[in-house]
């Protein structure tokens, strides 16, 4: 939906995502504003506001045939603190894999980084828990310079 170049996980300003969808998608206000049952300047509001209720963030998806609740998911992935477990705990019980869980929206905003020169590899393993064997693997197969 959004050039990955402008996309910005870390501070996400919902509104300004949905506005810029409804301009590539060319709906017009009165469309949206029947769905919403609402007037233009509460829609303004909408697109002026950096988050959404839940209904809302609903309707919109469903408008927009979008997931936007996925670029939640994405930013907890990057940014949620890690969970540490205690030694005892991770021995006794067997944790399930966390393979496939960066999306390739994630992928690439990372090696876009990367590639911008914007952070170098330890600072990506270090600031998002990336494993580092997982790090060269996308540059390898998505072809980005190290």
């Amino acid at each position: 939906m959004r050039n990955r170049n402008t996309f910005n996980f870390k501070n996400l300003h919902l509104g300004s995502l949905i506005e810029q969808a409804v301009i590539e998608m060319e709906i017009e206000a009165i469309r949206i504003c029947d769905a919403f049952n609402c007037k233009e300047e509460e829609l303004q509001k909408m697109y002026e506001s950096e988050s959404l209720e839940l209904e809302f963030l609903l309707i919109w998806s469903k408008l927009l045939n979008y997931d936007f609740f996925r670029i939640y998911s994405q930013h907890l992935v990057l940014y949620a603190p890690q969970i540490i477990i205690p030694e005892k705990l991770r021995k006794k019980r067997h944790l399930k894999s966390l393979k496939n869980i960066y999306t390739k929206g994630i992928i690439d905003f990372i090696l876009e980084i990367l590639d911008t020169g914007e952070k170098k590899q330890e600072e990506i393993i270090q600031e998002y828990g990336i494993p580092k064997s997982t790090l060269h693997r996308w540059m390898d197969k998505y072809k980005h310079s190290k």
